[in-house]
C-alpha cells in the first residue's frame, strides 16, 4: 500500500513537472519570420522612424560638437563610454545574494578597473602631458617624476589590489569570488585594449578616429533605412528586424561613404595633424603623404574605350 501511495504520489509530481514545462514553451508563429514582424510589415514604423530620426540628430549633432572641441574631449568622450561599457560588464555575472554578504567586493571591481585606466592612459598621455607644461618649471618637474615611477605607482596600486581580494575571501564563496576575479581582468582587457588602440588614434590624428566611427554611423542608418522600406528577408534571429536587403544595402553604401568620407575629411589639417600636448588649440602641419593628392596616368587603351 505505502508502495503505491509513492507511485501515485511521483506520478503526480511528474504530471505536475510536464504540466508547467509545456505551459512555459513558446509555440513560434509560422506567420512570423524568426518569431518577429520585419519593419516593412509593422504598422507603427513611421511612429518609431520618427522618434529614432529625432535621437540621431541629437546624437550626431552632440557627436559633431566633440570632435569640434578636440582631441582631449574626444578622449574624455570615449574615457565616459568605457565606464558605461565595464559596469555593463561587470553586472551580467553578478549574484545579489552573493554581493550582499561579501560588502566592498563591487568597489574593488572598480579598484582594478581605475588601476588600469592608470595604466593604460599614464603610457599613452605621458609625453603629450609633458610638453604641456613643459613652459612650468614646478609642473614639468613634478608630472616628470611621476612619469618615471609610474610602473611603480600601476604596480603598488594592483598588488593591493590583489591583497584587498585575498583578505575578502569567504568560505563558501571562493567560487563565486575568483569567478568574479577571472571575469574582471577578462572585461580589462577587452575594454583597454580597445580603447588603448583608440586613443592613440586620437592623438595620431581625429581623422583616424573620425572616419571609421563616421562609416559605422552610416552603416547603421542606411541598414535601418533600406530594412524600413524594402526589408523582406530575415537576417539572423537574434536580431529578428535585420534583413538581408538592409545589410547588403548598408555594405554598399558604407563603402562608397568611404571614399567620398576619405576624400573630405582629409583636406583639414584640424582632422589630419597628430596632437603632440593635451592643449585645444587649432592645429597646422605640413600633410602627410597619405592626405596628399596624387595622379595617376591611364593606359591609352581605357582612354580609347
Amino acid at each position: 500500500m505505502q508502495r503505491e501511495n509513492n507511485t501515485a504520489l511521483s506520478s503526480a509530481a511528474t504530471s505536475r513537472l510536464r504540466h508547467r514545462k509545456q505551459s512555459n514553451e513558446v509555440i513560434p508563429d509560422p506567420s512570423k519570420a524568426n518569431g518577429g514582424n520585419l519593419l516593412v510589415d509593422d504598422h507603427n514604423k513611421y511612429k518609431s522612424m520618427w522618434i529614432r530620426a529625432y535621437s540621431t540628430v541629437w546624437m550626431i549633432g552632440g557627436f559633431a560638437l566633440i570632435v569640434y572641441m578636440g582631441h582631449l574631449y574626444i578622449t574624455a568622450m570615449v574615457v565616459v563610454i568605457q565606464i558605461f561599457m565595464a559596469k555593463e560588464l561587470l553586472n551580467l555575472l553578478r549574484k545579489a545574494h552573493e554581493d550582499r554578504s561579501l560588502p566592498g567586493f563591487r568597489l574593488l571591481n572598480w579598484h582594478f578597473f581605475f588601476t588600469a585606466m592608470l595604466f593604460v592612459y599614464g603610457r599613452l598621455l605621458s609625453q603629450p602631458l609633458v610638453n604641456s607644461v613643459t613652459s612650468d618649471k614646478f609642473l614639468y618637474q613634478f608630472v616628470s617624476s611621476h612619469i618615471k615611477y609610474h610602473m611603480a605607482i600601476c604596480y603598488f596600486f594592483y598588488i593591493a589590489g590583489f591583497m584587498w581580494f585575498i583578505l575578502t575571501l569567504k568560505k563558501k564563496m571562493y567560487k563565486y569570488q575568483f569567478g568574479q576575479y577571472a571575469w574582471t581582468h577578462m572585461i580589462l582587457i577587452v575594454v583597454f585594449t580597445q580603447s588603448s588602440f583608440t586613443v592613440a588614434n586620437i592623438f595620431e590624428g581625429i581623422f583616424w578616429f573620425l572616419l571609421p566611427a563616421s562609416l559605422i554611423i552610416i552603416n547603421d542608418i542606411f541598414a535601418y533605412i533600406i530594412g524600413f522600406f524594402f526589408g523582406r528577408t530575415p537576417l539572423i534571429k537574434l536580431s529578428p528586424k535585420k534583413t538581408w536587403e538592409g545589410f547588403i544595402g548598408a555594405s554598399v553604401t558604407t563603402i562608397i561613404s568611404a571614399f567620398a568620407l576619405a576624400n573630405v575629411l582629409g583636406r583639414f589639417q584640424w582632422l589630419t595633424c597628430p596632437r603632440k600636448d593635451l592643449s585645444t588649440g587649432w592645429l597646422q602641419c605640413d600633410p602627410g603623404p597619405l592626405f596628399r593628392p596624387e595622379y595617376y596616368t591611364l593606359p591609352g587603351w581605357i582612354h580609347q574605350w
